[in-house]
């Protein structure tokens, strides 16, 4: 037996069976090319607001962020996000129900881990965003991934959440807004899927990273809102997409006080503690004017408006449906070659110079994710390539 054989018998099953992430191939492949138009980051362009940097310098300069915080975080700025939670996501909480975790990844992390036993399925829509997937398998669980109604903004299909349903069902985890398709949930919508839940004694953990970026009047809802929710869901949140802070690593899960200690079980042996640093940064960004957001939300829309008459320009090329929410849209590729949407991506990367994500990578093959995250500059630089190219 060759060497490369033997240390493959040593790799656990469930991660040597997972293909390779096509976002982080992406990335990788982006670097051996010159001048790239990024549409491909869910990363914000504009940078972290001064008051939130100045907040973690001045934490530095007073010899707070040299230790570990508690396990759960600092009890003051758990303080703040229950007043949060309270007054944007109408959530009655306490700090005892909130952990401060590296992003809302290592939350969602914990929280399938406490979950999730081997053998257990979870419900996810597609598309949808592949670290869920993945997450799912690291716990030994059965992801069981649902097409959404794409003709309908990608919105849930109740009936196929309702038959996929078996005795071994657990949970539901689903991003909202959503990554990559940029839809919205609506009350009624949501409301189907706690009756569900309700119904079959099921778990619902959420994704509620974009929650203040919608647009033409739609409404983000945290389903822990509804009436008898709050025991049965996790929502995990995060600060590094609403205050452009994604290296950052900062974000946190809200559940019940039953929930909360096991889900602190996980989140100890993935991280300890959130990064002291951040939890400085966000404890200002909480306390301070939220006037920063406002404007992110309207240069997001600003830059969706601008991609979308940019992609109608190329309607022989790409079908779209118009995202509601967050700052990303899920193109689907019109052409035959585009059923390889990696080979698609790859393509235009190394001959159009324009890093896009692969649909694969979230169970949408034939489509592309774009950032609208991006300055107007990338925007039009990216489609004047692409206009040129095709």
């Amino acid at each position: 037996m060759d060497k490369k054989k033997k240390m493959s018998i040593l790799i656990s099953n469930r991660v040597s069976q997972m293909p390779k992430s096509a976002i982080h191939e992406m990335t990788r492949l982006s670097k051996e090319v010159d001048d790239v138009a990024f549409l491909s980051w869910a990363k914000p362009t504009s940078g972290t607001p001064e008051h939130i940097k100045k907040a973690a310098i001045k934490a530095i300069e007073e010899g707070k962020t040299g230790g570990y915080s508690e396990p759960e975080g600092i009890y003051e700025l758990r303080e703040e996000i229950a007043k949060k939670l309270k007054k944007v996501n109408h959530i009655e909480a306490s700090p005892e129900e909130i952990i401060v975790t590296v992003g809302a990844i290592e939350g969602l992390a914990a929280s399938v881990m406490a979950v999730i036993d081997p053998g257990d399925e979870v419900i996810i829509p597609i598309p949808g965003y592949s670290t869920h997937i993945r997450q799912v398998i690291m716990a030994s669980g059965k992801p069981v991934c649902v097409p959404t109604i794409e003709e309908e903004s990608f919105s849930l299909d109740i009936e196929r959440i309702n038959d996929a349903i078996t005795e071994k069902t657990k949970a539901i985890l689903f991003s909202d807004p959503n990554n990559p398709t940029g839809s919205v949930y609506s009350h009624e919508e949501l409301e189907d899927v706690a009756e569900i839940a309700r119904k079959n004694n099921l778990i619902i953990i959420t994704d509620e990273a974009y929650e203040y970026f919608t647009f033409d009047g739609y409404k983000h809802y945290s389903i822990a809102s509804f009436p008898d929710m709050k025991e049965r869901v996790i929502s995990a949140f995060t600060f590094t997409k609403t205050y452009a802070m994604t290296g950052w690593r900062i974000g946190y899960v809200h559940s019940s006080k039953e929930f909360i200690p096991q889900i602190k079980k996980g989140h100890i042996p993935l991280a300890i503690c959130a990064p002291v640093v951040s939890q400085y940064a966000v404890l200002e960004a909480l306390k301070s004017s939220q006037e920063c957001i406002e404007n992110f939300r309207e240069h997001y829309q600003n830059m969706r408006d601008l991609m979308c008459r940019r992609l109608d320009r190329l309607s022989h090329i790409f079908k779209y449906q118009r995202p509601k929410g967050s700052y990303l849209m899920f193109p689907k590729i019109k052409l035959e070659e585009g059923k390889d949407s990696l080979a698609f991506a790859k393509r235009l990367l190394k001959e159009a110079c324009v890093s896009t994500t692969p649909g694969v990578a979230f169970e949408g093959e034939s489509h592309l994710r774009m950032s609208f995250c991006v300055s107007e500059e990338i925007i039009n630089t990216a489609f004047d390539r692409m206009e040129y190219y095709f």
